[in-house]
């Protein structure tokens, strides 16, 4: 298991940008796949984006191709998710999630993944 920990939340305006950070307290992310998800208020969790660190497989739903981008940021140990031209409704909780995945690609299904962060909260309004 990791312990998972997001930060880089907050209020934007449409059109702005934000970068979550996805880090493993008291450990690395290395070989572990992470996928970002998001839950919008009255929604069910869906997947955003995942990468596989071990093969380096990207994988992004389509409202945000384009516009959301993830990497690892190996100096911070983390993986990240940029977020740009962001929308209304982008306005979510957002969850990153770990599992030692042995395919060479990446799940977007949350059943799939074993640990979890707390989230943090992005809200897109002027």
């Amino acid at each position: 298991q990791v312990q998972l920990v997001e930060s880089g939340g907050g209020l934007v305006q449409p059109g702005g940008s934000l970068r979550l950070s996805c880090a493993a307290s008291g450990s690395t992310l290395d070989g572990y796949t992470i996928g970002w998800f998001r839950r919008a208020p009255g929604k069910e969790r869906e997947g955003v984006t995942c990468i596989n660190t071990r093969t380096g497989f990207l994988r992004f739903v389509d409202p945000v191709m384009g516009r959301f981008t993830i990497s690892r940021d190996n100096a911070k140990k983390t993986v990240d998710l940029q977020m740009r031209r962001l929308q209304p409704d982008d306005t979510a909780v957002y969850y990153c999630a770990a599992v030692k995945y042995a395919e060479f690609g990446c799940p977007l299904n949350p059943g799939e993944y074993t640990d979890w962060g707390q989230g943090t909260q992005v809200t897109v309004s002027s």
